[in-house]
């Protein structure tokens, strides 16, 4: 999909790799709303707001707004893509970005629990139905979840995230199938290389940092995948094998990741 004259929904647009995704939509000519809860008057204790955003992109020339929202609340997801269509008037794209966590396993604070599950998976879920006949109403359209590899691996701490991301990887599978014949594509793009967004330096502070790639180098391969055809669906891959096989996401670390042990495999829709 040619993204100029195109208009998109990044979440967890603030900061990390949100951000970084929102500002290169931009620069491809692409009208972009920036959702998240962090704003200049309600900032979080991450660096970073949807406004800053925004006024990164205007500075560049890009067409942009912010939209407050938060998605454990469903009527706010359904006011970002009214929003968006009222200001923009089209939407073409959706980057299911945003995510949260807290550490506990079988032991964590079912409050805690189903509150990632609300923002993690069912968010993605309704941001997906209420963005689609908008999409229809374009004869094409592109949908990325970004997931993690927390949601094939066991990570200490990461239960419910790891879940909701196992589980966002199937809804991508079943919105592919049930989206594929209006020309609507919808892939995973899992994180598996150390990506530097604001939120893992915040939580990681004297972390190792030097084989970890800057945000932009993921929002890279978020946009390849919004940019190829709708025959592009139904993919749930790592950016590791995307790198590998596409030839994009140049490394930008001081010392590239390079995994001792196979690549987590990847799966895809199957013709059917």
């Amino acid at each position: 999909m040619d993204l100029k004259g195109k208009v998109a929904i990044v979440t967890g647009a603030s900061r990390g790799v949100g951000a970084a995704t929102a500002e290169l939509l931009a620069r491809k000519g692409c009208g972009v709303a920036c959702a998240a809860r962090a704003t200049d008057d309600s900032p979080l204790p991450i660096p970073g707001t949807i406004d800053d955003t925004v006024r990164r992109i205007e500075a560049t020339g890009g067409d942009a707004i912010a939209i407050p929202t938060n998605l454990a609340r469903d009527d706010e997801i359904e006011r970002m893509v009214t929003r968006t269509l009222e200001h923009f008037g089209r939407i073409d794209a959706l980057v299911n970005n945003a995510a949260i966590t807290f550490p506990g396993d079988l032991e964590m604070d079912m409050k805690r629990f189903d509150l990632v599950m609300r923002v993690d998976l069912r968010a993605p879920l309704l941001a997906i139905r209420a963005v689609t006949p908008a999409l229809k109403a374009q004869g094409e359209g592109a949908i990325v979840n970004v997931s993690s590899v927390a949601g094939l691996n066991y990570v200490r701490g990461l239960m419910a995230y790891g879940m909701a991301k196992a589980a966002l990887e199937y809804l991508t599978v079943v919105a592919a199938h049930e989206l594929r014949p209006f020309d609507i594509a919808v892939n995973t793009f899992r994180i598996d290389v150390p990506v530097a967004s604001e939120g893992f330096v915040f939580n990681m502070p004297d972390a190792d940092r030097s084989d970890w790639e800057p945000s932009e180098v993921a929002a890279e391969g978020i946009v390849w995948m919004l940019e190829q055809p709708p025959g592009y669906t139904g993919h749930n891959v790592g950016m590791a094998r995307l790198r590998t096989e596409q030839g994009i996401m140049t490394s930008r670390a001081d010392r590239p990741y390079t995994p001792q042990n196979a690549m987590v495999t990847d799966t895809h829709l199957r013709p059917v």
